[in-house]
């Protein structure tokens, strides 16, 4: 009678996860997060301008915030890749590398709002915060991630992010995701009340469409 000694097969790893991981992993870890959270609390801003303000966002500052939530989306994935350990170099660049598309989406708008209003004796669109326009902040946030990005990059192996252990980091890695993504959900849905089902937005809105259907195209 014969007996199968064969030893299980071992439980595949992620090869590109150093053994020993170092605080530039920890860093890229982070950063992230940081990325994510950051353009929450900008499209947080932006959305009170709403409220607070009246400054109702035209078509090109949607489509800003649209390029801000792409950004965040790269990095809250490589966020939940690492998490799990299945974060490879290739994702992390594919990662970088959509960062730096919607960074460059999104710096392509705000420069064309930009030019609108650059001649003298234009007001600008929306009220100033700390004497520039949302549109310029915007395109300040839009270079900084594509020379992060691109940094990142160039460091890519001691940099790949590796999730530390214990529950703390756990948990304020979800609290950051989660309040990036709750936001989102509320900028999208206000987006949908603004446009309704018209298929354009107005240069300069004035309303919510979906609420009130006669206002002017």
């Amino acid at each position: 009678m014969s007996t199968d000694t064969t030893a299980p097969a071992p439980e595949a790893t992620n090869p590109d996860i150093p053994a020993n991981p170092t605080f530039w992993n920890y860093v890229g870890y982070w950063f992230p997060h940081l990325v994510a959270f950051g353009y929450a609390l900008v499209i947080l801003a932006a959305i009170s301008t709403q409220f607070i303000g009246t400054d109702m966002p035209c078509p090109l500052c949607v489509l800003q915030r649209m390029a801000m939530m792409l950004i965040g989306i790269a990095a809250i994935w490589m966020v939940g890749q690492a998490r799990k350990g299945m974060l490879t170099l290739a994702g992390y660049a594919r990662s970088y590398g959509l960062m730096i598309v919607g960074a460059m989406l999104g710096a392509t708008m705000s420069t064309r709002q930009i030019e609108l209003h650059i001649l003298p004796g234009d007001a600008g669109y929306g009220d100033a915060v700390l004497g520039l326009h949302l549109y310029t902040w915007a395109l300040i946030t839009f270079i900084v991630v594509i020379a992060y990005s691109a940094i990142m990059l160039m460091f890519f192996k001691p940099t790949l992010p590796v999730a530390p252990t214990g529950n703390a980091a756990l948990w304020i890695s979800r609290i950051l995701v989660w309040a990036f993504i709750i936001i989102i959900i509320a900028n999208v849905v206000l987006i949908f009340a603004e446009e309704g089902f018209a298929w354009y937005l107005p240069d300069d809105p004035t309303g919510y469409r979906l609420l009130n259907p006669n206002l002017p195209s």
